[in-house]
């Protein structure tokens, strides 16, 4: 078989590329590297089974050439993901996360080519403090949770109107080894990261706000199975560690230092959310998957990586 991957050379993009590699299928990127990195992707260079293409999902010329070969999966993970950019500047995240989605499910359709997206627990309402499940109400609150959201009703509707095979995924926080440690990053790799260069852990507010984090190999798996199993098509399905942490915690089991950490005003404090914590039951029964790596384990082979990129 093989799999397109959209976003491939992205953060998550990159970990689902290796673990279809590594489950010997032939796999083919597109990315235009506006987010994605080609040094994520380089130890796949060689494989004669992984191909890239530097391209767009707005650019339809581009997906019809990616779509003539036979393609028998496109994982969508391409996407514009930055919050604070899509308040600033909707028109793009509606052009890449709304019209780059139409561009894809139209070339899918033309081949019955199934569709897994990649979507984004940013789409619920933040406001309870209840674990969310599929099932919790919705409320995007940025131009970013409302683009994703309408490229997902978007497949849906691919699936009920034209039969197409669609799958929803909603990964929650996802951290890792090839995560940016900017403002574009991730909480853990920015801890991470100020750890390793000495400065101040800065937690925005008081701290007790907390997040679910999910490792990002097994978030590839959770993909994979998603992708692979047929009891999955046309459902919308959650992946999260199960158990949230709050920041102040997680700042302190990275720098096992309480005088590193430093509470700083935060730059959107009526953007913050004070609780998430996903319900992966979903999951675990349809896909029979479950999270391995602790939250511990996770951190330590990040800082690994960190340290070893550095070198």
């Amino acid at each position: 078989m093989k799999i397109l991957v959209t976003g491939g050379a992205g953060f998550i993009g990159r970990w689902i590329v290796k673990r279809l590699l590594d489950d010997g299928y032939e796999v083919c990127v597109l990315d235009d590297l506006s987010n994605g990195r080609e040094e994520n992707i380089e130890e796949f260079r060689d494989n004669p089974k992984f191909e890239f293409i530097l391209g767009d999902v707005r650019n339809k010329k581009v997906l019809e050439g990616v779509f003539k070969e036979d393609v028998d999966i496109c994982i969508h993970a391409a996407a514009s993901i930055n919050v604070q950019e899509s308040i600033e500047n909707p028109q793009r995240y509606y052009d890449v996360n709304v019209n780059g989605t139409f561009n894809i499910l139209e070339e899918a359709r033309k081949k019955d080519v199934k569709v897994v997206l990649i979507g984004t627990c940013m789409v619920y309402d933040l406001s309870s403090s209840e674990a969310i499940n599929e099932e919790h109400s919705l409320n995007p609150k940025s131009p970013y949770a409302g683009s994703k959201l309408a490229a997902e009703n978007l497949a849906l509707s691919y699936f009920h109107a034209y039969g197409l095979p669609v799958v929803i995924t909603r990964p929650f926080n996802t951290y890792g080894p090839y995560q940016k440690s900017n403002m574009e990053g991730g909480v853990v790799s920015i801890f991470i990261r100020s750890l390793l260069e000495g400065k101040m852990l800065d937690v925005f507010g008081d701290g007790i706000q907390t997040r679910d984090l999910l490792y990002v190999e097994d978030c590839a798996e959770f993909i994979v199975k998603a992708s692979f199993n047929k009891k999955a098509i046309g459902e919308t399905i959650n992946a999260g560690y199960g158990e949230d942490i709050a920041i102040k915690e997680l700042a302190l089991l990275i720098c096992k230092d309480v005088e590193r950490i430093r509470y700083v005003k935060h730059h959107h404090p009526q953007s913050e959310i004070p609780k998430l914590l996903c319900n992966y039951t979903k999951a675990n029964e349809l896909l029979g998957w479950t999270p391995k790596t602790s939250l511990e384990e996770g951190i330590k082979k990040t800082k690994e990586w960190v340290r070893s990129a550095e070198l």
